[in-house]
């Protein structure tokens, strides 16, 4: 069958890009490795996080992904909860740099509000309340479980839109308007979208070689289900995820905080540690988390890692149940020096990749914009630009 659009990935970028086409009336058809998707798609905290994206373009992006994921939650049926974000300040110097964040133009496009501990206190009941300063409470954060969101959204794109998905069908060979499995078998498309994320060793591997992606891995965890009906509320952030998230980069405390982390505790540096919690669809809590990078990365976990991180979240919260239900490791790819990259391979074929931790709050909304230009331009060099804003 020749279709309108073939995608290599069943991740968020992949079935982003299969969703923006399939409501064009494109005929689509998505290629994975695996049985069902794998990888990091639904291996991290289900956050849609625009506050940690920088102003402009790319917050444009996440806010429009919000409104993409409420589509898609309600059309496919699986919950998307607006819980927004409530960053945790235990020192003065954090507290200085949500200060000096909120204030700034680099809080555009959010609704944020500076908050106290007695306002904590009614947030959530998860607060540590031992030397908290105060905190920022952004009202722009979702939350999804992302292998319930991930599996219902796959679901609903192959009944309701037609989408055809081929799991455990290895794409080995892309030209201009064909793929060839592993068993030699061909399929045509007009146009084909690779969004393999950490596995692009496989297809086109010289490109990916070439934007000098890295490969990063994560260690994470999921508590016990909390006691019935206690809930986290916001996502939790502490101040080690200030020095994450390039939203805060501008703020001049901020350097004052990661020199103080460096000196005091140079193993959360070591292993790329800050910490953070969301609330499973379960009741349990999702804990991490890490970032070892490339040559740094092994093939087991690290327990040092796992008891620095709870060290971390038991200094910011106080939560019913701290017993771990589950522990896993993820991996990404994250290109060095920006959002992403979009690349023309050959003629209709686009590779798409390097969203690293971002892919949940930015990858429906960059497909989307991929989708809408591709039909509009008869060439692609406009693809390698900036993104289209939100259309909201």
């Amino acid at each position: 069958m020749d279709f309108d659009l073939i995608v290599i990935g069943g991740g968020i970028v992949g079935l982003g890009h299969a969703w923006a086409a399939a409501k064009q009336g494109q005929t689509v058809a998505v290629f994975d490795n695996n049985s069902r998707a794998e990888g990091a798609s639904i291996r991290n905290f289900g956050m849609v996080w625009p506050v940690g994206q920088p102003a402009g373009p790319q917050r444009a992006l996440a806010l429009r992904s919000r409104t993409l994921w409420r589509e898609l939650g309600a059309a496919a049926g699986f919950p998307v909860r607006t819980c927004g974000s409530l960053h945790l300040a235990h020192f003065e110097d954090e507290m200085q740099v949500l200060q000096e964040f909120s204030a700034s133009s680099a809080a555009d496009g959010l609704d944020i509000e500076l908050v106290d501990p007695k306002q904590i206190g009614n947030l959530t009941s998860a607060a540590n309340q031992n030397n908290l300063q105060g905190g920022m409470y952004s009202h722009s954060e979702l939350r999804v479980t992302p292998p319930i969101a991930i599996s219902s959204a796959t679901s609903y794109l192959a009944t309701s839109l037609g989408v055809q998905f081929h799991f455990d069908t290895p794409i080995t060979k892309v030209e201009s308007g064909v793929a060839f499995t592993a068993e030699g078998k061909s399929f045509t498309a007009k146009r084909i979208v690779i969004a393999t994320g950490a596995y692009f060793q496989y297809l086109f591997p010289e490109i990916h070689k070439s934007e000098r992606l890295l490969l990063c891995k994560l260690q994470m965890m999921l508590t016990e289900a909390q006691p019935a009906n206690w809930q986290l509320g916001p996502h939790i952030a502490s101040g080690l995820t200030l020095r994450h998230y390039p939203s805060f980069g501008s703020c001049p405390t901020l350097a004052i905080v990661k020199d103080r982390f460096a000196q005091t505790c140079p193993e959360l540096d070591r292993y790329g540690i800050h910490v953070m919690a969301s609330q499973a669809d379960g009741g349990g809590l999702i804990l991490g988390d890490s970032h070892e990078y490339n040559d740094d990365i092994e093939p087991t976990d690290k327990a040092e890692i796992d008891t620095l991180m709870l060290q971390e979240l038991r200094k910011i919260l106080d939560v019913p149940n701290w017993n771990i239900a589950r522990r896993w490791s993820g991996l990404y790819a994250k290109h060095p020096s920006q959002m992403c990259f979009v690349r023309e391979v050959c003629p209709d074929v686009l590779v798409v990749n390097g969203f690293g931790g971002n892919g949940m709050t930015l990858a429906l909304a960059f497909s989307e914009s991929i989708i809408h230009r591709w039909k509009d331009s008869a060439h692609l060099d406009a693809l390698n630009g900036s993104p289209i804003q939100d259309r909201s």
